[in-house]
């Protein structure tokens, strides 16, 4: 059975620990048999590419995958990190919420 998880693709994160710590990012790409996430502008790396069709080569900065215990998701009221819970509205839909403020995240 895969892993359930409290983020999403697309979701607004603060990073908790290491060297990006206190910087936020969007989530681009999940991966899920890893636990991890690909976060814009967290975690740059600089990859020395060989040129190829198309690519011409050099040395490119790119943002590695970063593991979702070092992630929290930001609170939609104020910005700052919070956890997430699951609380089911009155028409049946299960959404996620942030603990922090109690507002609702999914839309």
């Amino acid at each position: 059975m895969a892993a359930k998880f409290k983020l999403k693709k697309g979701d607004k994160v603060v990073v908790t620990t290491g060297r990006d710590k206190g910087r936020r990012g969007e989530i681009i790409r999940m991966i899920p048999t890893e636990t991890r996430a690909v976060v814009s502008g967290i975690n740059k790396v600089k990859r020395h590419t060989r040129p190829a069709a198309g690519n011409p080569g050099g040395i490119v900065e790119k943002e590695a995958p970063i593991h979702l215990s070092n992630l929290a998701i930001e609170d939609p009221k104020d910005g700052k990190p919070t956890r997430v819970g699951f609380r089911t509205l009155d028409d049946g839909r299960k959404v996620r919420f942030a603990k922090r403020s109690g507002e609702i995240i999914d839309i």
